[in-house]
């Protein structure tokens, strides 16, 4: 996570909302990512997705079956949708989302019987330091 939040960092640096995300295969890093919908005028270039596709390319495979995803907010509905597509096995978040968290705090996709597909869900991974990211970024925004 603490990577995660280096890329949330680095978001944040350059404008963007501080998100950041990395997928692992055990102790393997596959890939990172941070928002990027700013910089590349893309509404779909979430942490989340950015780390997902990078993660697909390095296995040359749509599929992420032993893999975990990491990102420092909960993921929206549309991340989620991608993290199911993906086929990971785990997901990993730190700060909840509220207002458009799709693991259970606005809403709950990750058990969805609609999905073919579930993973296991951990939230509240270093929380407050994810939080706070936020917080600075929309403070100083203010």
């Amino acid at each position: 996570m603490q990577i995660a939040l280096s890329q949330a960092e680095e978001a944040a640096a350059a404008g963007e909302i501080p998100v950041g995300a990395i997928v692992t295969v055990g102790s393997q890093i596959l890939a990172t990512g941070q928002n990027r919908s700013i910089r590349d005028v893309d509404p779909s270039a979430h942490a989340e997705i950015i780390a997902l596709r990078a993660a697909c390319h390095a296995q040359s495979n749509h599929r992420l079956t032993d893999a975990t995803l990491y990102v420092t907010l909960e993921p929206c509905a549309m991340c989620v949708g991608a993290a199911v597509q993906a086929r990971i096995s785990r997901l990993v978040f730190g700060a909840y989302d509220p207002k458009a968290g799709a693991a259970g705090s606005a809403i709950e996709l990750t058990d969805c019987r609609a999905f073919n597909h579930r993973f296991e869900v951990m939230g509240g991974v270093l929380a407050d330091e994810c939080g706070t990211v936020l917080q600075d970024f929309f403070r100083f925004r203010r």
